[in-house]
């Protein structure tokens, strides 16, 4: 008997649902024990991200009078699915976190922690409207919905006073980033009239050419706006500081989704000139600009680094310039590799951060000396940030490795040699600065001998991500068949 599909709409509504209830039930839980919120929104998330597995994609034409600002197609639905699963992998990540969260924030017990694990829902929430947005007003709702929540998350550690740090820089510069993407959101209108993808697109086929320097400058603005929210050189500067000084869940969520959100939004946007050969041609030009800049300072200035969150937040940046690469080499691969780029980081990524939390937890620092000797502390947690590393490295037979190959593959075909030689050069620039971590865990000797413990969840969840990364780097194939 073949079960109906779930309709894609349904699965945010879901998640509005989700959040809504842990609101109201962390009213009325003892103040001395918060932790219910956090096990009920893993649940809740975990649910709603197997149901997405079993949706497909939908057509709302002549269904839905909102048909014309959302859209479920297999791009948005496959989106969808990484929002969902970053967020549940967020909230048990946090679940482990909350013993380090405790020392930082006021209150009695473990009063004060529910909001850190509703914030994250309402985040997924927003990212998911972001996938699905396909009207500028639509993508800026969606976008301060997960911007907001950003903000306090940021800063959740009220008596930590890097922390604090991270979350003035992250509103300053986030609030600036958003002038900007409304600025340009406003010369678009202003030269189309419209504010749907759809339309702008159908009228900047027929613009003038006199007229059409009002939009290239409206979509510089929203490249701008973009670029922050992406991690793009020369917008990057907030990166470091906000990943050093944020929890670490909020930073895994932080390189994850905010990253996948961005790039979805950008390829929209970008979707809306290409029938414009006279404006698509400059665009591309500057973002294979700013994919080369994005990709030697984030690997060149990870080099140094001797504190794990700082090498991830450099990592992210030049993690963002192999997607722009993709994105400089539009053709017809371009989406799935971009989707299929962001699942491998996704996993990559949170499986460090997870790591890296237990860890951190064990010796108190996020320093890479923290994981000197780790194989002899916990081979599960060494193994798994083995994987983890090889992958972000590029190693064959992980899905790191695929992702870098899709992404050489889409310049090469569009013979952007230029963005080639740079690629090559910081791929080896990423073996060096990871396989540090690597040399930390398995050559150096532990200046500490007990053993480090982790959760079950945990342990399941450090074999489950690094059984995938290395699936989908020998079998891609389930993650392609989403996207068709």
């Amino acid at each position: 008997m073949n079960l109906p599909s779930p309709n894609p709409l349904l699965l945010d509504l879901a998640v509005l649902a989700i959040g809504l209830i842990a609101l109201l039930m962390e009213a009325f839980e003892d103040e001395k024990k918060k932790t219910f919120t956090g096990w009920m929104s893993v649940f809740g998330i975990g649910m709603i991200f197997v149901f997405s597995l079993f949706a497909h994609p939908m057509s709302y034409d002549g269904v839905y009078q909102f048909a014309t600002f959302y859209m479920a197609d297999a791009t948005a639905l496959f989106f969808k699915r990484i929002a969902l699963g970053s967020t549940l992998l967020v909230l048990i990540m946090s679940l482990e976190y909350r013993g380090t969260l405790a020392r930082y924030i006021p209150g009695v017990g473990e009063g004060g922690q529910s909001e850190f694990f509703i914030l994250p829902v309402f985040a997924c929430l927003g990212m998911m409207w972001m996938a699905s947005a396909a009207d500028f007003v639509m993508i800026f709702v969606s976008l301060e919905l997960v911007t907001i929540s950003f903000y306090v998350l940021v800063s959740y550690m009220r008596r930590s006073a890097v922390c604090l740090e991270a979350g003035v820089k992250y509103l300053i510069l986030g609030a600036l980033s958003t002038g900007f993407f409304v600025y340009g959101i406003a010369w678009i209108f202003g030269v189309t009239g419209q504010t749907n993808l759809g339309s702008v697109a159908q009228v900047l086929r027929q613009l003038a050419p006199g007229a059409q320097s009002g939009a290239l400058f409206g979509m510089a603005l929203i490249m701008v706006g973009l670029g922050f929210k992406i991690a793009a050189v020369p917008f990057q500067l907030w990166v470091p500081d906000v990943y050093q000084g944020a929890p670490t869940p909020v930073t895994a969520l932080l390189s994850v989704g905010s990253k996948a959100a961005g790039f979805i939004v950008l390829m929209r946007v970008l979707g809306m000139f290409a029938s414009v050969p006279s404006l698509h041609g400059k665009i591309l030009a500057v973002t294979a600009g700013m994919a080369v800049l994005t990709l030697i300072y984030g690997n060149f200035a990870a080099l140094p680094q001797n504190n794990l969150k700082r090498l991830m937040a450099y990592s992210s940046i030049g993690h963002a310039g192999y997607l722009l690469v993709a994105m400089a080499s539009l053709g017809d691969y371009t989406v799935s590799t971009v989707s299929f780029y962001l699942a491998a980081y996704l996993l990559m990524t949170l499986l460090t951060f997870l790591v890296m939390i237990v860890v951190q937890r064990a010796t108190g620092g996020d320093d890479i000396a923290c994981f000197k000797g780790l194989s002899q502390r916990s081979p599960l947690l060494a193994f798994g940030m083995l994987i983890a590393m090889l992958s972000l490295a590029g190693v064959p037979f992980t899905a790191g490795f695929l992702g870098k190959f899709m992404v050489f593959r889409d310049a090469i075909l569009q013979k952007q040699w230029l963005l080639v030689a740079v690629g090559a050069v910081t791929v080896g620039a990423g073996f060096y600065y990871y396989l540090k971590v690597v040399c930390a865990m398995y050559w150096n000797i532990a200046t500490e001998t007990s053993a480090i413990e982790a959760t079950t969840l945990t342990k399941v969840t450090v074999v489950v991500l690094a059984f995938l990364i290395v699936c989908l780097g020998v079998y891609p194939q389930p993650i392609l068949s989403m996207l068709e």
